[in-house]
């Protein structure tokens, strides 16, 4: 038995007047801009310190710290300008004293001078280790562009745009996918999660994927598609042997959108193996979860299923958008530990495509997470243009204003106001 979807109003758009700086930018910006004046006001403090104190007193610490902390952050010449200016000041502060001829000034003008010097050798070891990561990222992205090509932004008469945003800054991919294809059954897609991290989740991705592109053209229906994911996933772990075996599952949600019939009606038909819930947007802001009507087990774990695969079909009407999204997104957390919830955070927002939808989607996770994630976040949205709507160029989104008494929208099918 089907249980009635959940119907979410809004009762008024939420406003952002930050733009596009919820990126997390601010934070990261202000840690870099403390970074980038810690040197000189090491420095300074240590001028500040000699003076104010007794000559058995040395500054010779700080002075010695600035070029270090400016060797891993900065390049070479304002790590040796740091440097300089270290050491000038130990010998402008000893000649002050009048301890210039003094063995301990030059043990620790002298000292002031080698931790510099080593700070110039560290600078030269980051910069390499610079180097080397940026080309792994450039053959990371190479790898993530091979397995998860970025789709066109029109297939099948919808508009369609699609994110991958790693936890890790230096990371390019992992176990999220996505993949979407025009097919004689009209357009196909999958979105998916990988149990598990690091090239084996890779490698089943590359499974996951190959087998969809195949089966979307091969395969009449919509569960056909899922039970050739299954038996990918399997022969894959039969092949393999020892520690190399796929242990894991993967939560996956499929979708099928029928070409228009004779009336110029639309219709998608999902099935979900596990997988969060894909959200249908309205034009009018209104806001579908399109939770399955009857749970399923992730890829992988078929063979311990108690029913077949059915697909469900929904409506898809002419300016609705689908969003389909992986868990990195719904399981993001703030500082107090609340999940971001894509649902609430989206109902009564109307956006001009796809591609606003998704920059407005990173921008308000990151700015619930603070900048930061622990999992991958892998995103989707297709938008079915209304008759008559114009190309859009990406632009931000549109939020409306906050009615008094939220308009009461017109009953749809199998919804719940």
């Amino acid at each position: 038995m089907g249980h009635p979807q959940e119907r979410r109003r809004a009762d008024g758009g939420r406003r952002r007047g930050d733009g596009r700086t919820a990126y997390g930018r601010p934070a990261y910006g202000g840690a870099r801009r403390f970074i980038r004046a810690l040197p000189p006001l090491v420095i300074v403090g240590g001028v500040a310190y000699d003076v104010a104190t007794p000559p058995a007193y040395t500054a010779a610490p700080l002075f010695s710290a600035a070029p270090l902390i400016a060797a891993p952050f900065f390049s070479t010449p304002t790590t040796l300008l740091t440097g300089i200016a270290a050491v000038l000041a130990s010998v402008g502060l000893h000649v002050y004293n009048g301890t210039v001829d003094q063995i301990p000034a030059l043990t620790e003008t002298l000292t002031v001078v080698t931790v510099s010097a080593l700070a110039l050798l560290v600078n030269r070891v980051v910069r390499r280790s610079g180097e080397r990561l940026a080309s792994a990222r450039v053959i990371a992205e190479t790898a993530q562009k091979a397995v998860l090509p970025t789709p066109v932004e029109r297939i099948g008469g919808l508009q369609c745009a699609a994110r991958y945003e790693a936890a890790q800054a230096d990371a390019f991919i992992g176990g999220d996918l996505f993949a979407v294809q025009d097919t004689p059954h009209g357009v196909r897609l999958v979105v998916g999660d990988v149990r598990g991290k690091g090239m084996e989740a890779v490698e089943a991705v590359a499974v996951v994927i190959g087998a969809f592109r195949e089966a979307a053209e091969q395969e009449r229906s919509l569960e056909g598609v899922a039970q050739r994911l299954e038996r990918a996933l399997a022969r894959e772990g039969t092949r393999r042997h020892g520690l190399d075996a796929f242990e894991g599952f993967t939560t996956a949600v499929l979708a099928e959108i029928p070409r228009a019939d004779g009336a110029g009606e639309r219709s998608v038909r999902i099935v979900n193996r596990g997988h969060p819930p894909p959200l249908l947007l309205y034009a009018d802001g209104g806001l579908d979860v399109l939770d399955p009507a009857e749970p399923a087990l992730p890829l992988g774990m078929g063979e311990l299923a108690a029913w077949p695969d059915r697909a469900e079909e929904r409506p898809y009407p002419p300016g609705a958008t689908l969003l389909f999204y992986t868990d990195g997104l719904s399981e993001a957390r703030d500082a107090e530990g609340v999940f971001y919830d894509p649902a609430s955070r989206l109902a009564g927002r109307i956006f001009p495509g796809p591609e606003e939808l998704l920059d407005a989607l990173v921008d308000d996770v990151r700015l619930h997470t603070g900048g930061g994630s622990t999992d991958d976040m892998a995103l989707l949205a297709l938008s079915r243009p209304a008759a008559g709507q114009p190309e859009r160029r990406r632009t931000m989104p549109v939020v409306p204003p906050v009615p008094s008494v939220p308009p009461a929208p017109p009953d749809r099918p199998g919804h719940q106001a």
